[in-house]
């Protein structure tokens, strides 16, 4: 029976939509403790509410080897007002190195409860800080960000003339945020080209999971159901999904695109995986004590059809939980690039002041025990989508898909995987 971790919203991704992180449950908890010298209520109060929320759940449990305790009351003489007790906080959090353990000021938590809604308002890009540089994880399907060119792996030097060296991933999210209709400049710079400038128009964005639209330029076979999943984020992804996956049952096979997918609801990512395996393990996760839990697919599967996963560097977290469950379990072909590499698991919390905080919780590994964190999954039939190709809008990853699941249903032999001959005929 498959194991379900009920505790707050655990969050799979790494995004600032501009929204940003994997999600739990299906409820927001709200943890209070009780403070020294500190009323309900009061910026003492709040910034005592993180910090214990850190002292009893993060996943590291020296803290990034730090003194926690020393946290605890530095400001207390100081915080006065709400404001007072946000830096605080941000200066607290940022001594543990983590981008993903945040705090969340009461306008920024409402927009990511929103992005779990299925709308924000932005440009439409994933960003995260990779390497100290400020990187496009991806842009969202049919936004400003997609329309203007933006790409998964650009950095951002600039925005509106302003270096973006040593900024928070919330910081540049402010900073690229702004009224519906408004614009905002970004210097962008891709590999291998001169650094250029994207004047992008801000909108209320409408999130789009699931879909069937085609790159441009591509026509699919009539015989292969085409998936595109955009995000794990919306919490009707899952039944989205579902709902193609069995309109498009009477076909030999599925291609499932995460590209740029970066990731949501961890419970999404479960449920999916789930709808193509067979009492199969689908992840693990490991917590601070070094206790692993193992989920398990229920029996019955949606499909046994045939299934190739595209991803490329910008698919992360619930989308790597998803392609390393169905690639250890022999169930589908990976084709594409090397994926973001985000093997952490948080968990929303809200906080009083209509505050919010992401802590990482746990970590987590494919079923094979791989922890790919800063690693990435390793696809199958490696296929890289050259700049030229973009340009061209040659889709050479998504023809690559096609051939290996037209190999699949034939039975051809694939060099990249004979030890996993189950993966030539689906699920037996």
């Amino acid at each position: 029976m498959r194991k379900l971790m009920k505790k707050s919203l655990i969050f799979a991704g790494v995004f600032v939509l501009l929204f940003g992180c994997i999600i739990h449950n299906n409820v927001i908890a709200s943890f209070i403790y009780n403070t020294v010298n500190a009323s309900p209520f009061s910026p003492v109060y709040l910034y005592d509410q993180v910090w214990s929320l850190v002292n009893k759940k993060y996943v590291d449990q020296t803290n990034n080897a730090q003194d926690w305790s020393k946290w605890r009351h530095k400001y207390d003489s100081v915080m006065v007002t709400e404001e007072d007790a946000y830096l605080a906080i941000n200066t607290m959090l940022a001594s543990l190195n983590d981008p993903y353990t945040k705090f969340l000021d009461p306008r920024e938590f409402a927009e990511e409860n929103s992005s779990i809604k299925g709308s924000l308002k932005g440009i439409g890009i994933q960003i995260a800080v990779k390497d100290d540089k400020l990187t496009v994880i991806a842009p969202l399907e049919d936004t400003p960000a997609e329309k203007a060119g933006l790409m998964a792996g650009d950095v951002i030097l600039e925005i509106d003339g302003k270096s973006t060296k040593s900024i928070s991933v919330d910081k540049a999210a402010d900073m690229i945020r702004g009224k519906e209709c408004t614009q905002v400049t970004l210097l962008v710079k891709r590999e291998k080209e001169e650094p250029k400038l994207y004047t992008i128009t801000r909108q209320n964005i409408e999130l789009k999971s699931v879909s069937q639209k085609l790159p441009d330029n591509m026509k699919m076979p009539d015989d292969i159901c085409y998936i595109r999943l955009s995000s794990f984020i919306s919490r009707n992804a899952d039944k989205e999904f579902r709902t193609l996956l069995m309109n498009g049952e009477s076909k030999k096979g599925f291609i499932i695109d995460l590209r740029s997918n970066p990731g949501g609801l961890l419970n999404n990512a479960i449920s999916i995986s789930d709808m193509f395996l067979d009492n199969g393990k689908i992840v693990s996760t490991v917590d601070r004590d070094g206790y692993e839990d193992s989920t398990f697919a229920t029996k019955g599967v949606v499909t046994k059809k045939p299934v190739v996963v595209l991803i490329n560097k910008g698919s992360a977290s619930a989308s790597e939980i998803f392609s390393g469950a169905m690639q250890d379990n022999g169930r589908a072909v990976i084709v594409g690039e090397q994926s973001f590499g985000k093997g952490l698991v948080q968990e929303i919390n809200s906080l009083y002041y209509n505050a919010g905080m992401n802590i990482t919780i746990q970590r987590y590994l494919t079923p094979n025990g791989t922890d790919i964190n800063k690693k990435g999954i390793t696809p199958d039939v490696v296929v890289e989508l050259t700049e030229e190709n973009v340009k061209n809008k040659d889709d050479v990853q998504l023809k690559k898909a096609i051939t290996v699941l037209n190999q699949l249903t034939s039975g051809t032999p694939i060099a990249a995987f004979k030890s996993r001959n189950s993966i030539t005929a689906g699920v037996k």
